[in-house]
């Protein structure tokens, strides 16, 4: 399983952005696919998941409202829709791929579930 992230930037607060996770080919198909964000001094937080079997969805409640995951599978990619973002969203954001044999609707946002990692891309949000 290959995972790449990207996408990040530098925007306003009140902005939108939208990450890209490009999977290898048919990981869609098998493992659940996380976003998780890390800042500064804190510990990597879960954002959204998706689950590949019937497309269930989780969001952290800091972005629930405001971010939407979603997928294309004819693209092996996943995506992060980030709407009013805010500075507090500035982090470096990763995409994770694990089993959903491992994952439930308590603990998707545990990282150490989770046994495949993109890279990191970088978002600011600051004016």
């Amino acid at each position: 399983v290959q995972l790449q992230a990207s996408g990040g930037g530098l925007v306003q607060p009140g902005d939108s952005l939208t990450l890209s996770c490009a999977a290898s080919e048919r990981t869609l198909d098998y493992y659940a696919i996380g976003w998780f964000r890390q800042a500064p001094g804190k510990e990597r937080e879960g954002v959204s998941v998706m689950f590949s079997n019937n497309g269930r969805t989780y969001y952290a409640d800091s972005v629930q409202g405001r971010f939407t995951i979603s997928r294309d599978n004819a693209k092996n990619t996943v995506y992060l829709q980030m709407n009013s973002l805010k500075p507090e969203d500035t982090a470096v954001y990763y995409c994770a791929a694990d089993s959903e044999d491992d994952l439930n609707d308590r603990i998707w946002g545990a990282w150490a579930f989770y046994d495949y990692w993109g890279q990191g891309t970088k978002v600011t949000v600051s004016r």
